[in-house]
């Protein structure tokens, strides 16, 4: 299968299962001031407006990592990935702290990826619905680091996990944005 972008995003549920099996997740280091164009698979994410998002990432301190979020216009896969309100002054929301797999973490799912985990950042009120998602990471290329594969879980109640969807990220601009 090819890995790049495009077939990725276009790319069957249980083909993209193996690839994040299969593969290991990025460094977290290597995200840190980076924005990556992504985007939603499942065909549902077009009827609810969030096909299409940016997220960001930035370093947190001594060997940490964190990120956020952006919404962009819904205007077509071919279209450029245009940051809202604009590219200057985007919205930032979604915070989560790029974690290492720790066997005995309750998210614990994919042993090679790495955690995008949105409860355990302080930059999310308590009340924001963002809080529940976990994200794990893999990069599907171990040659090339601009693309990378995830897949979105809902920690609804402390033991339950229900699956959400696959999205994935391709390296789109470099950022020194910090909170």
């Amino acid at each position: 299968m090819n890995l790049d972008y495009r077939t990725l995003t276009h790319s069957r549920q249980a083909d993209l299962e193996e690839i994040i099996r299969a593969a290991s997740g990025p460094k977290p280091e290597s995200l840190a001031g980076w924005e990556f164009r992504g985007y939603n698979v499942p065909w549902f994410t077009k009827l609810l407006g969030i096909q299409k998002f940016i997220k960001g990432y930035f370093p947190a301190g001594p060997g940490r990592v964190e990120g956020y979020n952006i919404p962009v216009r819904q205007n077509g896969f071919e279209n450029p990935w245009e940051h809202l309100p604009d590219a200057d002054a985007p919205k930032r929301f979604g915070f989560y702290k790029v974690l290492p797999f720790d066997p005995a973490a309750r998210d614990n799912y994919y042993p090679a990826s790495i955690l995008l985990n949105y409860g355990a950042s302080a930059h999310n009120p308590f009340y924001r619905v963002e809080r529940v998602i976990r994200d794990y990471l893999v990069q599907p290329d171990p040659k090339n680091p601009d693309i990378v594969l995830g897949k979105a879980y809902l920690a609804l109640a402390p033991g339950a996990r229900v699956f959400s969807n696959f999205f994935v990220l391709e390296r789109l601009r470099k950022t020194e944005w910090k909170p």
